[in-house]
């Protein structure tokens, strides 16, 4: 995992508090808390992760 990029979700906006970070692969992304690192992370399939966004986004 030392070589996975996180990067802070730009919907967390300029926040310290509440922040995402997302690691973005071929075949997963993946998701922790910015606050509790130490305690892991989510994976979603590239297709699963798609379709969130474009409901966030609301394209669904």
């Amino acid at each position: 995992m030392s070589d996975v990029q996180w990067h802070k979700s730009s919907y967390s906006g300029g926040s310290h508090q509440n922040c995402v970070e997302v690691a973005e692969g071929p075949a997963a992304t993946l998701v922790r808390d910015t606050q509790n690192r130490d305690l892991g992370h989510l994976s979603f399939g590239s297709p699963v992760w798609s379709g969130f966004l474009a409901t966030v986004k609301g394209d669904r």
